[in-house]
């Protein structure tokens, strides 16, 4: 974590007197909620844009929640989707969705924009057309098929310039927020906005990265902990280009497993009745391949061209759930007649492309807080060299996923936490949720972070899909509900089967 931090409120100093809290006045702020969209309440508090200077700059957070049915909660359930630049504040707005019936009646249902995010901030590093060029970039590569394994020595002089370009304009935003977007710092938020809430204790619930703001909470306010949802975990110890590298072969087992899929469906586009999965991904790699040498046609009329990078950003997004497999199928197929419009149309909810502003934002947050939180390695070379490995376990998507890792060799070394485990010793039971075939945050993933933290409870759903809970297995739904409204976790390594 990060070195700068803040001292326990009204803590002990074990001496017997009493140790001044030097963030009394955020933790004594008031909301003043005001009603915003139908039955919810909308405001904002405030943070230290550094907490190791609390008396300096202050950023505004912005926060929603959704008061409880039942009349009388019993406190806050605060929660957050993951990303980096995932909006908590839209999330909250989704609470019908993202927590049960029972559990809305018994607690507010609260989510916030992280430092940086959405309405908190918001850091910006290219404007929509600039990512634009960033996200549909194609290098040299030795085939002429931007191949990201096989770049040619031009193609790693060209994706070291844009990612260099990238992280120059992260630091030339005028917010000053780029230095101090660690999770570590939105922990910190969080513990303000738990104070300000009224609540002695926290009670969580984070998906996908999300995890991580829990775990770092646990990690600083263990004995704050009431009850924490840890679901489609991150392993804390891993840096980013090892991340990326672990969640190319978890894509490449959903790949694996919507062809198998495909193959029994009548309007498969990869094949059909004796084709093997091997035929079908190879039929995939080959339109990636001419993707590369011919775009497909674009219907949007918006003059991007759909190229290897739009069509592999099309199809990872629709592996991120089953419920995506319909989708996908039919984008597939109008691809092989080559109408690449559906293609790109998942790529572009993926990025959240449809609101200019969101789009922008979550790109800059998700790369900008990545390479905050976790030193990575500064020589190129080392990602070229990620980029081939990961090709053997992920052909298809491996070598881009290492790829993209490589703006964190550029983030200033100042900016960068250092690592230490994140073990929340003395805190309440917290539950971790893993999905055995989940893209996007590998299974061994959630298992490892179980088994960091003192008290992690590793509750495992059988399937696809990123995240568990409120996803259709009502095992993990029940064990997560009980959990949240009555602190009891179910028994440690518990499975629920699809």
């Amino acid at each position: 974590m990060a070195a700068v931090g803040c001292a326990p409120g009204g803590g002990g100093d074990g001496g017997g007197s009493a140790r001044p809290d030097p963030l009394a006045d955020f933790h004594g702020q008031e909301i003043a909620w005001e009603p915003c969209d139908a039955g919810f309440e909308c405001g904002t508090y405030e943070v230290p844009v550094d907490y190791a200077d609390p008396g300096g700059a202050r950023l505004e957070i912005a926060v929603k929640r959704l008061p409880a049915d039942g009349g009388s909660p019993e406190g806050s359930l605060v929660v957050n989707p993951g990303g980096p630049g995932g909006s908590g504040y839209d999330y909250a707005g989704a609470a019908a969705n993202v927590v049960s019936e029972d559990v809305r009646a018994a607690y507010d249902v609260v989510g916030f924009d992280p430092r940086g995010v959405g309405r908190s901030a918001p850091i910006t590093c290219l404007d929509r057309a600039g990512l634009d060029a960033y996200l549909g970039a194609e290098f040299a590569s030795e085939d002429g098929d931007a191949d990201a394994a096989e770049l040619t020595d031009e193609g790693v002089r060209q994706v070291e310039e844009a990612n260099r370009g990238f992280v120059d304009a992260c630091w030339a935003d005028p917010s000053g927020l780029a230095g101090h977007l660690g999770t570590a710092d939105v922990a910190r938020d969080l513990d303000v906005l738990r104070a300000v809430l009224g609540d002695d204790r926290l009670t969580y619930l984070g998906k996908s990265y999300g995890t991580y703001i829990g775990a770092q909470y646990a990690d600083q306010f263990p004995d704050r902990v009431r009850a924490l949802v840890l679901d489609g975990a991150l392993d804390p110890t891993m840096n980013q280009l090892e991340m990326s590298v672990q969640q190319a072969a978890g894509f490449e087992v959903a790949l694996r497993a919507f062809a198998e899929d495909c193959l029994t469906r009548a309007d498969c586009p990869l094949g059909g009745p004796g084709d093997t999965v091997d035929d079908a991904v190879g039929r995939l790699a080959d339109l990636m391949a001419d993707a590369a040498r011919e775009p497909l046609a674009n219907g949007l009329g918006d003059g991007r061209e759909v190229n290897r990078a739009r069509v592999e950003i099309g199809v990872l997004a629709a592996l991120y759930s089953e419920g995506y497999w319909p989708q996908v199928r039919s984008a597939l197929a109008d691809a092989f007649d080559g109408d690449g419009t559906a293609l790109l149309r998942l790529g572009d909810g993926l990025y959240d492309r449809d609101s200019g502003a969101a789009y922008v934002n979550s790109t800059a947050a998700l790369i900008a807080v990545n390479c905050s939180d976790h030193p990575s390695p500064r020589d190129v070379d080392a990602y070229e060299e990620a980029a081939e490995t990961a090709a053997e376990e992920s052909p298809l998507f491996g070598p881009t996923l290492a790829w993209g890792a490589l703006p964190c060799a550029f983030w200033p070394e100042e900016a960068v936490a250092e690592p230490e485990p994140v073990d929340a010793r003395g805190a309440a039971p917290i539950l971790v949720v893993g999905t055995t075939r989940d893209p996007a945050t590998p299974y061994a993933w959630s298992e490892a972070l179980a088994g960091q933290l003192e008290s992690g409870v590793l509750l495992t759903r059988e399937g696809d899909g990123h995240t568990a809970y409120r996803t259709g297995n009502p095992c993990v739904d029940a064990a997560v509900d009980t959990y949240l409204l009555s602190g009891e976790a179910p028994e440690d390594g518990t499975v629920c089967a699809p």
